[in-house]
């Protein structure tokens, strides 16, 4: 009886170091869980939503590059914006690039108009407040250009007066208003420069 009592004791004895020995592995394993990062989050990171466009395909195609940013003395936009809505501005209707460009092209037109030009700038517009309110508006390239070409000229150089685009804008409306205030000219000037566009166009990109 002695040695069967002691066989029992032994097998209990074994049964719960067993049970004491997987419970230390289970909560050795329990903590290594624990300290391990949440794996998930890496995962959501690796995801990347494609980022979204407020343009939509193709505009960025729009010939932008075609118009220049200038601004305009708020009279000769005021009589600009005249022509702009007059019941002549019509078939097609044209907008301030249209317009700003055409009185450009009416006044460089002629042999003596650089030299109008400047006659204006430093005699009528160099008397005006230089605080006065502009537009921002914008033009063709090409008159642009003509403009460009008349700011970098010796006329506008050392020791020469300065005057800036938004002025040589304004003179060239000035004189086109000065020669017809009707603006029958602004509009003559608009149409032909549209043709002179699309001939351009139509040579570089025939078809």
């Amino acid at each position: 009886m002695h040695a069967d009592f002691a066989s029992n004791c032994a097998l209990i004895a074994n049964s719960i170091q067993n049970r004491l020995i997987s419970k230390e592995t289970c909560g050795d394993h329990i903590d290594t869980l624990a300290s391990t990062p949440y794996r998930e989050v890496a995962t959501m990171h690796s995801i990347q939503t494609p980022p979204s466009h407020s343009h939509h395909d193709g505009e960025k195609d729009t010939p932008t590059a075609d118009i220049v940013e200038t601004r305009l003395w708020i009279d000769e936009h005021n009589w600009l914006y005249g022509i702009l809505k007059s019941p002549a501005n019509q078939a097609p209707t044209f907008r301030f690039p249209d317009l700003i460009s055409a009185c450009v092209t009416s006044t460089l037109s002629s042999s003596e108009g650089a030299r109008a030009l400047f006659d204006y700038l430093g005699i009528q517009l160099v008397l005006r407040d230089p605080a006065t309110a502009r537009r921002r508006e914008a033009m063709w390239r090409p008159q642009y250009e003509q403009l460009q070409a008349l700011q970098r000229s010796p006329a506008n150089q050392h020791p020469n007066p300065k005057f800036q685009l938004d002025q040589l804008t304004t003179a060239a409306v000035a004189l086109c208003r000065q020669a017809d205030p009707s603006g029958t000219l602004v509009l003559k000037y608009a149409r032909l420069n549209m043709v002179q566009r699309a001939t351009v166009r139509s040579v570089i990109s025939p078809g």
